[in-house]
C-alpha cells in the first residue's frame, strides 16, 4: 500500500485513534491476506485485529466495512483534511422498525390470524445491529425493508393458503437481524428481478412464443 500522509493528515489520523499499523493490517485484510496466522503468532496483531472489530472498520465476518474503506482511501490520498467517519441514516432503521411485525396476531385478505407472540424485542439492539449490517456494505437499506416486507407477505399468504398462521414461525426482530435471516429474501427477489428483466427483453425483442 502507498500511503502518502501529509503532516496534517497524520495528525488527524493519531487523534481518531488510527494508528499506522492498524491501517497497514486493515489493508492486508482488504487485500484478501489471510491474517489468521499472524494474530495467532502476535498478541499485539491480535488485540489491532479486536480494535478494527470494536472501530467498526471490519465486520464480524471480517470483511472490510465503509468506514474501513473510507480510511484507507483517506489514508491513500494526499488530501490535507479532516476525516469525517460516515454515520448510518437513522431514519433508514426506523423505517424496518416500522415494518417489523409487532405480533404474530394479523387480519390479512379478510382471514383473522390469532397469535400469542410479540415479534419486537430490544429496539436499540436492533438498531445498533442494522446500522452495524449496512456499514459492512453489502446491502442498502432499501433492500433490508424490502426482504422484510417479502418475507412478511410470504407467510401472510401462505396463511391464507393453508389456513394455518405462519406468522407465528416468524422470528423476533433481534434474531432475525442476528442471524441474517433477510439474506435468503434479497436473493430470491434479485433472482425474479433477473428473471423478469429477461421476459422483458424477449418481448421488446418481439418474442412471444415462450
Amino acid at each position: 500500500m502507498k500511503l502518502n500522509i501529509s503532516h496534517l493528515q497524520f495528525e488527524e489520523l493519531i487523534k481518531k485513534s488510527y494508528s499506522l499499523d492498524l491501517i497497514y493490517l486493515l489493508k492486508l485484510i482488504e487485500d484478501g491476506y489471510d491474517v489468521d496466522s499472524l494474530c495467532k503468532n502476535s498478541v499485539k496483531i491480535s488485540t489491532l485485529y479486536t480494535t478494527l472489530l470494536r472501530k467498526g472498520l471490519i465486520s464480524e465476518l471480517g470483511k472490510v466495512t465503509i468506514i474501513g474503506k473510507d480510511l484507507l482511501q483517506y489514508a491513500e490520498s494526499d488530501k490535507d483534511e479532516k476525516f469525517v467517519k460516515k454515520k448510518a441514516n437513522d431514519s433508514g432503521f426506523d423505517k424496518w422498525w416500522k415494518v417489523y411485525p409487532s405480533t404474530d396476531t394479523f387480519t390479512y385478505r379478510g382471514q383473522k390470524f390469532s397469535g400469542s407472540r410479540g415479534l419486537k424485542q430490544a429496539k436499540s439492539e436492533c438498531k445498533r445491529k442494522f446500522n452495524d449490517i449496512l456499514m459492512e456494505g453489502d446491502y442498502t437499506e432499501a433492500q433490508l425493508i424490502s426482504a422484510l416486507e417479502y418475507d412478511v407477505l410470504q407467510k401472510k399468504e401462505r396463511s391464507v393458503q393453508s389456513k394455518t398462521n405462519k406468522l407465528t414461525y416468524m422470528q423476533n426482530s433481534l434474531t432475525y437481524l442476528n442471524q441474517r435471516s433477510f439474506e435468503p429474501f434479497i436473493e430470491l427477489m434479485s433472482t425474479e428481478d433477473e428473471t423478469a428483466e429477461k421476459l422483458s427483453n424477449l418481448f421488446n425483442d418481439g418474442v412471444t412464443d415462450i
